[in-house]
């Protein structure tokens, strides 16, 4: 009969330690150069006063991924003093971004486009562009270098072969003649603009917002005067109730270039929407509406509040 002495617990530590896989190597720190600020795309003294979006995805016509990225652009719209007269959401088809694409450059200052830049087979939306003005498709030097730089600690880069290689490399395919504009230093994807109004994002919301919030000193964006200030006032009235009262103010205060809008909430009452270039008169306007509706204006950290929850 055998006896073993038990292990002492800095030696049980100590093998514990041995049967564990090693620590993944940290992911290096990505401090990239961003591009310099190009002249205006709109020509000087010119600034974008409108702009659409075409959201691109099988995937968000058929309810499997929620589109969050409209909304934000429209609240970067609304902030920076850009009318968004329109959204549009299509599916990963190349006629249809064509036919699309080309109906916004032609109308509107500014133009997004998010999804479909990937390096799978539904992809398509770099090679549709180029072909709807145009142009050929040329691989970046610079964004494969940063690709290369950013993922050079992942262990599966060394593992792919020769075909998987060239399937990411697409995702630094761009139109030749388009604008990469590096504008986040810590992310190897660029912005890509044609035709000096349509700027290509990417689908993943957290990597579009990135880049939007990044791509602001390379626009041509209004001045804060040019910018629209917008009020809310409470009441506790029914819609129904307050109706006639906002469509003769509607209809007195449109020559001013002032909206109103009307929002019921799930209890009784509503938010009354005020909107406006000129901050003063949209404040008198705001008063009247309070003292006609028994209403009440709320504070900025109110309204920020109601819309974070509208996020939701």
């Amino acid at each position: 009969m055998s006896s073993s002495l038990p292990m002492s617990r800095s030696a049980v530590v100590a093998s514990q330690a041995e049967s564990q896989p090693s620590p993944k190597p940290p992911a290096p720190v990505m401090n990239f150069p961003n591009s310099p600020i190009p002249k205006n795309p709109l020509g000087e003294g010119r600034y974008i006063k409108t702009a659409a979006a075409l959201i691109i995805g099988d995937e968000i016509l058929n309810g499997n991924t929620l589109d969050r990225n409209s909304n934000y652009f429209a609240r970067f719209c609304f902030e920076n003093g850009i009318e968004l007269q329109r959204i549009e959401v299509i599916a990963d088809d190349e006629l249809e971004i064509l036919e699309a694409s080309r109906r916004m450059v032609q109308k509107y200052d500014f133009v997004i486009t998010s999804g479909g830049i990937g390096p799978t087979h539904d992809d398509i939306t770099y090679a549709s562009l180029a072909k709807s003005f145009g142009q050929e498709l040329k691989y970046n030097d610079e964004t494969i270098a940063r690709m290369e730089e950013a993922s050079r600690h992942r262990v599966w880069m060394s593992q792919q072969t020769e075909e998987q290689r060239t399937a990411r490399k697409r995702m630094a395919l761009f139109p030749e003649a388009g604008e990469v504009l590096f504008v986040a230093s810590d992310v190897w994807v660029p912005v890509v603009r044609l035709e000096g109004k349509l700027c290509i994002l990417p689908g993943i919301p957290s990597l579009f917002q990135k880049l939007l919030d990044n791509l602001k000193p390379f626009l041509p964006l209004p001045t804060e005067d040019a910018r629209p200030f917008r009020l809310q006032v409470f009441t506790p009235l029914p819609e129904s109730s307050i109706a006639p009262f906002l469509t003769a103010l509607q209809n007195r205060v449109k020559p001013e270039n002032i909206r109103i809008g009307s929002y019921p909430l799930h209890h009784p009452g509503a938010h009354i929407a005020l909107i406006g270039l000129d901050r003063a008169r949209v404040k008198d306007i705001g008063l009247e509406v309070e003292k006609e509706l028994q209403g009440r204006i709320l504070s900025a950290e109110e309204t920020d509040a109601m819309i974070k929850e509208k996020r939701q």
